[in-house]
C-alpha cells in the first residue's frame, strides 16, 4: 500500500470532512492500520463514502470492523464483491438515466453556461450517451470549449459514438457472465427494433410472451409477471434504458443504447439461437437458412424489402423458400398515406395463398397507415400477438374469429366501433384493446363461452343493449379495464349496479379506468361502490359525476395515481385523499372540485410527487400547511381563474417544479 492514497468524505452531526489517507499508505502492519483507523473514526458516527475501484479489500475489511455505529457507503465499477465482506443491504446497480435525466446530468457537468449550438445538439446527446452517467460526464467535459463550433462539437459525437464501446465493457461482462440464456434472448429481441427506437414496454412484453421467451415458474404467475419482472430486471442491471415513466413508476418507453445493439448485431452469427443474414435485417434459422423473423424497416438494401414494396408486384415472385417458416412479422413502415397499407396487405395475401405464415406467431403492424389484411389471415391459426395499434383502420376481416391461438389484439387508435359476436371464439385472448373515443361495442348475445383467462379489457363502449350480468361479469382475471358508459336514464341505475358488483368481483384489478359520458360526450351520472377491498389496484381514472361522493374516502390504499374529471364534488377531496399512504401522482380535472377553498394538511399525502389542477373554476383559496407536500416535486395548474395567489409554503422550495397557465 505503499504511496497509495484514498480519498473519504465523512459527514458527522457537526460537519463534512474530506481526508486523503495519505498516511495510511506508509503503515506497514495490519495491526498498526488498525490503531489509526480507530483513532480515526472511533470517537464519531459518521457517513463513510468510498469513491474507489481500486480500494483494497483489506481496508474495507478494517473499516468494517471499527465502524462503531458509522455507515459506510462503497461505489465500485466491480461486479462481484468478496464474499466475506458483509453488507446490510443489496448491492444498488446504477440503471441508466432517462433522456430528461441525461440532459440534466449532463448540463451539471458543464462548467460552462449552455451554448445555443448544444441545445440543437440536446436529441443526439441523450441518445448518443444512452443514460450512461459516466458516459454523460465524459461527453460533457470533451463540449464545454467555449470557443467549439457547433462542427466541432458534431465531430465530437461522432467520436465519442465510435469510441464509446470500452465505457460499457462492464455491461456487457454481466451480459454474458450474469445474464440466464432467456433474458440474453429477450435482450437480443430489441435489436429488431430501429436504431434509437423507444419502444412501449407492454409491446415488448406482449411479444415476448407471445414468442414464448418467457416461461412462468408457478401457478399464481403469469407470463406476463416473468415478462415484466425481466424487463426491470434489464433496466436495473443498466442494460435497457428506460426513456419515459409511467406517473405511477412503471416502464412506459424502453430502448437499447446503440452500443450494446451493435455489439449485439456484430457477434448475431456467433449466437447460437439465430442467425442474421448479411442481406437481411431479417433473422434466419441456422439449419436451414430461412427467415425465421422478418422485419420490415423500408431499407433498400434489405432483400425482403422488394418482395413487400417492389413495383413488380409480388405475383410474380415465389414466396415460399423464403417465407414459408417465418414466425414473427414485424413493420416499421411509418409512411403517411395509402401505398404502405395496400403493399402489405398484398405481400400478405400473396405469401398466405403460396402456403407462407402458417407458422407465424407475431403480427405485428402498429403504426402501418391503413393495411389492406386479407380475409385469408383467418388462415393464421398459429397466430399469437396481432397488432394493429395506430393503423387508423375502420375494419377487420370476420375471419379473425378463426385466430384460436390469439393471446393479444391491440386495435387502440383505430377507427373499429364494431367487433363480430364471433371474437369470443377466442379462448385463448389474454389482451384486448379497442379505442376508447370510437364507441366500439362487443356483440355479446348468445355467447355460450368466453376467454376466462382475459386479463386486459380496454376501450370498451358499455350502454344499456350491454349484457354485463350474465355477459362481462364472466370474466373475473381482469387486471387492466377500460370502460366507457352511456345508458339511458331509465336503465341506469340497474346497468351501473352491474358493472360495479363486476368491479367489486375482479381481485387482481390493478387499473381502473371509468367514463360516463351523455349521447352528446359530456360528463354523466357516475355510481360506484367503495373500492377499498380492491387490494391490488393501483390506477384509477374516473369521469363523470359521482352520486355518492363519500366513496371518495373509500379507495383502496394501494393506489398510487388517481385522476377524477367532472366528478362535481362540493367538499375539498383534499381531507378524504390525503390518507392514502402511496398516492404519487393526483389529478383533479375540470369540475371535479366545485368547491371555493382546498387545504392541504401537514402529514397527509407522504407520497405525493405530481399534483396538477386543471380547471378548477370555483376554487379561490388554496392553503398548505407548513410542513405539508414534503414530497411534492411537479405542481401544474391550468385554468383555474379564481385562484389568484398560490400557498406562500409552495413558492420557496428548489426541487419543486411549478408551471401555471393562467386562464384566457
Amino acid at each position: 500500500m505503499a504511496g497509495d492514497s484514498y480519498r473519504i468524505l465523512l459527514r458527522n452531526e457537526y460537519k463534512i470532512v474530506k481526508s486523503d489517507l495519505i498516511q495510511l499508505g506508509y503503515v506497514r502492519s495490519y495491526k498498526e492500520k488498525m490503531k489509526w483507523l480507530k483513532a480515526a473514526f472511533s470517537n464519531n458516527r459518521s457517513l463513510i463514502v468510498l469513491d474507489d475501484s481500486d480500494i483494497p479489500y483489506e481496508l474495507l475489511y478494517a473499516l468494517q470492523q471499527i465502524l462503531n455505529g458509522s455507515r459506510m457507503i462503497l461505489t465500485s465499477t466491480k461486479t462481484r464483491l468478496p464474499p466475506n465482506l458483509k453488507m446490510k443491504s443489496d448491492p444498488h446497480p446504477l440503471r441508466l438515466r432517462t433522456d430528461e435525466e441525461s440532459w440534466a446530468l449532463f448540463t451539471h457537468a458543464l462548467d460552462v453556461s449552455i451554448p445555443p449550438e448544444l441545445l440543437k445538439l440536446q436529441d443526439e446527446i441523450a441518445k448518443i450517451c444512452a443514460g450512461l452517467p459516466l458516459l454523460i460526464v465524459k461527453l460533457a467535459e470533451a463540449l464545454e470549449h467555449k470557443d467549439a463550433t457547433i462542427e466541432d462539437r458534431s465531430t465530437v459525437l461522432q467520436q465519442f459514438h465510435h469510441d464509446q464501446q470500452q465505457l460499457w465493457s462492464n455491461t456487457l461482462y454481466k451480459i454474458h457472465k450474469d445474464l440466464p440464456l432467456y433474458m440474453r434472448r429477450c435482450l437480443f429481441y430489441f435489436t429488431l427494433f430501429p436504431r434509437d427506437f423507444d419502444i412501449p414496454a407492454r409491446r415488448v412484453i406482449a411479444l415476448w410472451v407471445a414468442e414464448d421467451l418467457v416461461q412462468p415458474k408457478g401457478d399464481n404467475e403469469t407470463p406476463e409477471d416473468v415478462a415484466e419482472r425481466c424487463l426491470n430486471l434489464l433496466i436495473s442491471q443498466g442494460m435497457v434504458q428506460l426513456t419515459k415513466k409511467k406517473l405511477n413508476g412503471n416502464a412506459k418507453m424502453v430502448r437499447l443504447p446503440v452500443a450494446l445493439r451493435q455489439y449485439w448485431l456484430s457477434k448475431a452469427q456467433q449466437a447460437t439461437f439465430h442467425g442474421v443474414h448479411t442481406n437481411t435485417r431479417s433473422e434466419l434459422s441456422l439449419g436451414t437458412n430461412k427467415i425465421r423473423r422478418l422485419i420490415d424497416h423500408l431499407n433498400k438494401e434489405d432483400t425482403s424489402f422488394y418482395h413487400i414494396h417492389g413495383d413488380y408486384g409480388t405475383a410474380s415472385t415465389s414466396l415460399t423458400p423464403y417465407y414459408e417458416d417465418v414466425l414473427s412479422f414485424l413493420s416499421f413502415d411509418t409512411r403517411k398515406e395509402s401505398k404502405p397499407g395496400e403493399e402489405v396487405g398484398d405481400f400478405l395475401h400473396h405469401g398466405i395463398s403460396s402456403d407462407c405464415f402458417l407458422l407465424l406467431l407475431v403480427l405485428d403492424l402498429e403504426t402501418v397507415f391503413r393495411p389492406k389484411l386479407p380475409e385469408a389471415i383467418g388462415k393464421l391459426t398459429q397466430l399469437r400477438y396481432l397488432g394493429l395499434r395506430s393503423t387508423f383502420l375502420e375494419t377487420v376481416p370476420s375471419s379473425i374469429s378463426k385466430l384460436l391461438n390469439l393471446q393479444t389484439l391491440d386495435m387502440k387508435h383505430t377507427s373499429i366501433n364494431t367487433l363480430p359476436n364471433s371474437i369470443w371464439k377466442l379462448q385463448q385472448l389474454r389482451h384486448l384493446y379497442l379505442t376508447e373515443g370510437s364507441r366500439s361495442k362487443l356483440m355479446l348475445q348468445h355467447v355460450a363461452r368466453f376467454p376466462t383467462i382475459l386479463l386486459t379489457l380496454c376501450g370498451i363502449f358499455v350502454d344499456e343493449e350491454t349484457p354485463v350480468r350474465g355477459g362481462l361479469d364472466r370474466l373475473l382475471n381482469i387486471r387492466n379495464l377500460g370502460l366507457t358508459l352511456s345508458i339511458k336514464q331509465g336503465v341506469m341505475s340497474l346497468q351501473l349496479q352491474a358493472i360495479v358488483d363486476w368491479v367489486l368481483k375482479l381481485s387482481q384489478l390493478r387499473s381502473l379506468r371509468l367514463k360516463s359520458i351523455d349521447e352528446n360526450n359530456h360528463p354523466w351520472e357516475l355510481e360506484l361502490k367503495p373500492l377499498i377491498s380492491l387490494v391490488n389496484l393501483s390506477y384509477i381514472y374516473l369521469l363523470g359525476r359521482i352520486r355518492n361522493p363519500s366513496i371518495i374516502s373509500q379507495l383502496p390504499c394501494s393506489l398510487i395515481d388517481l385522476t377524477l374529471s367532472g366528478s362535481r364534488l362540493v367538499e375539498d377531496p383534499m381531507q378524504s385523499l390525503d390518507k392514502l399512504p402511496n398516492l404519487r401522482n393526483l389529478k383533479l380535472l375540470a369540475k371535479s372540485y366545485l368547491g371555493k377553498n382546498m387545504l392541504c394538511s401537514l402529514g397527509g399525502f407522504p407520497q405525493l410527487q405530481v399534483l396538477k389542477l386543471w380547471k378548477l373554476e370555483q376554487l379561490e383559496e388554496w392553503n398548505v400547511e407548513k410542513g405539508a407536500l414534503q414530497s411534492l416535486i411537479d405542481l401544474e395548474i391550468r385554468f383555474c381563474s379564481s385562484l389568484k395567489v398560490l400557498p406562500e409554503e409552495l413558492l420557496h422550495r428548489t426541487l419543486l417544479k411549478i408551471e401555471v397557465i393562467p386562464s384566457l
